[in-house]
């Protein structure tokens, strides 16, 4: 157990190296989205002004939800999105190079470790990568738009449980995706898997304001960023409408052992057979 330990550190201080390596192309990935949609939907059009003087108040997204601001309803969601595209990045990305024309995943898998030791850590090196980029959001997202958001947090250990178990799914989604699709279809699975359940993963708007449309509203409940979004904005913006508490641990929980038995079993699929 000590000889397995010590190895699993190894991998995990080994791939901290890389990181600081990387560490400012890996800002750079984190801030890119998330700034220009604030930019765009938080300053700049807040800021507009309309035919007869009207501003662009009318504009704004949450004009339903009783005059919130939506960098209020927006801020959990980038949380969110800067985590799961952290969680896919950090371990999908190289799993593409891995099992493609450098094969470096054969190096790794000769360390003293279970082969399935080795898919975990990937796991939880990219969740580490993940609670950073939320660490990196949560700024901008407070400080860019012309209205900041109204945030509380009543729950430091709810918050803390939220993002590690968010953190740790996209890690897991990630793994499943890598070691699902053949490398050079790694760039497809952007625009048919990853863009799509961003935009249903109710990121730009509460669960709840899909009231009105009940198919989509139980739709997309299979989509593990919706308790993300929703355990996040529980967390930081608990005055918005969002999920009940205690459903959102219990369906990160779910997502989370179903795609790492996934991500995990197409992992040994892949190097072993």
């Amino acid at each position: 157990m000590t000889q397995y330990a010590r190895a699993f550190f190894a991998l995990f201080v080994r791939d901290l190296y890389v990181l600081r390596r990387e560490l400012f192309p890996f800002v750079i990935r984190v801030c890119m989205n998330p700034l220009l949609f604030l930019f765009v939907f938080t300053y700049v059009i807040p800021g507009m002004s309309g035919p007869a003087g009207h501003t662009a108040a009318s504009m704004n997204p949450a004009a339903g939800m009783g005059g919130t601001a939506f960098s209020t309803v927006l801020l959990p969601g980038l949380m969110a999105v800067g985590i799961m595209f952290s969680g896919i990045a950090a371990v999908a990305l190289p799993l593409a190079v891995d099992f493609g024309s450098t094969r470096e995943i054969d190096d790794r898998v000769m360390c003293p470790l279970p082969v399935a030791a080795i898919a975990i850590e990937k796991i939880i090196f990219s969740a580490l990568q993940s609670v950073l980029a939320a660490a990196i959001v949560f700024p901008l997202a407070t400080y860019v738009p012309k209205v900041p958001p109204v945030t509380h947090i009543a729950s430091w250990p709810f918050l803390i449980l939220v993002l590690i178990l968010a953190s740790l799914t996209a890690g897991a989604l990630g793994l499943t995706i890598g070691t699902s699709v053949k490398p050079q279809q790694i760039g497809l699975i952007f625009g048919v898997v990853v863009i799509p359940i961003t935009f249903l993963g109710c990121v730009y708007y509460p669960w709840a304001a899909l009231g009105h449309m009940p198919i989509l509203q139980y739709g997309v409940l299979i989509n593990p960023i919706v308790y993300m979004s929703e355990g996040l904005r529980a967390a930081v913006t608990p005055s918005l409408p969002h999920m009940p508490p205690v459903m959102i641990i219990l369906m990160l929980c779910v997502a989370l052992t179903v795609l790492t038995t996934l991500g995990v079993r197409g992992f040994l699929r892949r190097v072993i057979g």
